[in-house]
């Protein structure tokens, strides 16, 4: 599966979420790495805001997307260079 359409799973369930998906091996489509920063992780825990991201991608996990390291952060949170803070 394509970074881009991932991003675009997660960005569908999460509407406000600013989202950055690569593909950390070279030539290795299977696995992926995300970065989301969302208002719907405040006031929950790690891993409820991972749970939000993996629900809206359930359909592709083990059939498309082999391992997903994940990393996500409320807009408070988030360092400079996560995606879609200003600088």
């Amino acid at each position: 599966m394509e970074p881009a359409a991932v991003a675009e799973c997660i960005e569908s369930e999460l509407p406000e979420a600013r989202v950055a998906v690569t593909m950390p091996r070279p030539n290795d489509t299977d696995h992926l790495a995300a970065t989301v920063v969302s208002p719907a992780f405040e006031g929950e825990d790690l891993v409820d805001q991972h749970s939000l991201v993996y629900d809206s991608l359930e359909e592709h996990l083990t059939s498309e997307i082999h391992a997903l390291k994940l990393t996500t952060y409320t807009p408070a949170e988030a360092p400079v260079d996560a995606p879609g803070v200003p600088e």
